[in-house]
């Protein structure tokens, strides 16, 4: 049976993350980061999300991951805190913002991505932050944007050869997609399960 994997960060959301997953046909496991997450772990996986949570990326002692699971060149879908721990592992920049973004937000569309694919050029997305990325790392694309959120949804490109691991496959997100709030949310996470090419079969009374 193929799997997606959900690292849990401790975020209020992960297991609806994978409920909204399992929805899709798919099963989805919460994998909880008590050590570090290491790639061996993930290898028979078909995708991974990295859940949000309520830690700074910049703060000592928080959760984090191998930097290693990015070069097993599976699907990466990274929110909220799981964007931001993204951002930084690979070479860019977090910073505390200088003011905290809950709640209702415009998201629009600037560049077509695979993970975006039918979402409207406009909809409302939820957010939860308080940090925030400043700088994208190399070989990573904008592809969508807020009034005050510039890097909302970016993706990998895999097109320049210093990148240190295969990105065209890693998507990040500031906001919630799991949540109701987000209107396009469920065809953001569908277009992420068809990203993976999970096989569908499973269902909810398993």
């Amino acid at each position: 049976m193929d799997k997606i994997a959900v690292i849990d960060f401790g975020g209020q959301y992960a297991h609806l993350i994978a409920n909204r997953i399992r929805r899709q046909g798919v099963f989805a496991e919460i994998i909880l980061p008590q050590n570090l997450v290491l790639p061996d772990e993930l290898k028979d996986y078909k995708g991974i999300v990295l859940s949000g949570g309520p830690a700074s990326v910049i703060a000592k002692g928080a959760p984090t991951i191998d930097k290693g699971i990015f070069e097993l060149g599976k699907p990466i879908l990274a929110i909220c805190y799981g964007h931001q721990l993204a951002i930084h592992l690979l070479g860019g920049k977090v910073k505390k913002g200088k003011t905290p973004e809950y709640g209702p937000a415009k998201l629009k569309v600037t560049t077509s991505s695979k993970l975006l694919q039918g979402v409207p050029k406009t909809s409302q997305v939820w957010m939860s932050h308080g940090d925030e990325v400043v700088e994208l790392p190399a070989d990573f694309t904008v592809i969508a944007g807020t009034e005050n959120c510039k890097f909302a949804a970016v993706q990998g490109t895999g097109k320049k050869k210093t990148a240190p691991c295969p990105l065209n496959t890693v998507y990040c997100l500031q906001f919630h997609p799991e949540v109701v709030h987000t209107e396009a949310g469920e065809k953001i996470l569908a277009n992420f399960v068809k990203i993976t090419g999970a096989k569908k079969g499973w269902t909810m009374d398993k």
